[in-house]
């Protein structure tokens, strides 16, 4: 009977540390790796190709009066705005939330509704201090390199289908 028990411990072992370097690996290749590669449509990664302190991630959105924002991760205290398409850059705003430090998920209320095949920008601003967004007194958050924190979104009637192309 020894033997046999002292098999079973044996094969148990042997398996928990294959388990134990099946996920250091796949560790590496998810974390290891800090470059981004282009983002598919309708995908949830933020548009700067750069490992940010702020950054929103989110998809496509169905037409309407509400932007659900999956996931905005912020230093400090803030305003992120949804705006209209203006040849290829952010327009008028039709909608801005605050948030706050740390990283959650937002709901944006909107003065206009998006429209089925329209194009909008999330774009993070920093809050003057006052407790009121306007778009002329708050600045834009940028990344390291300089770039506006922004992700670009298209309203949809078949946002979030998962369609691949």
């Amino acid at each position: 009977m020894q033997p046999e028990q002292s098999g079973i411990k044996t094969w148990q072992w042997v398996v928990t540390v294959i388990v134990i370097i099946a996920l250091i690996i796949i560790g590496i290749f998810v974390f290891g790796n800090k470059k981004a590669e282009a983002p598919a449509s309708g995908d949830e990664t933020p548009i700067s190709t750069e490992q940010s302190a702020n950054s929103i991630v989110m998809s496509n959105q169905f037409p309407g009066n509400i932007v659900y924002i999956s996931a905005l991760q912020a230093t400090g205290r803030g305003w992120v705005a949804i705006h209209k398409d203006a040849s290829g850059k952010p327009g008028d705003v039709i909608g801005n939330a605050s948030f706050s430090a740390g990283t959650a998920p937002v709901k944006v209320t909107l003065t206009q509704p998006t429209v089925d095949g329209g194009t909008y920008y999330a774009v993070m601003y920093s809050d003057n201090g006052d407790g009121v967004f306007d778009v002329t007194k708050d600045l834009t958050l940028k990344d390291a390199s300089g770039n506006i924190i922004m992700r670009l979104f298209h309203a949809s009637a078949t946002a979030g289908a998962g369609t691949k192309e």
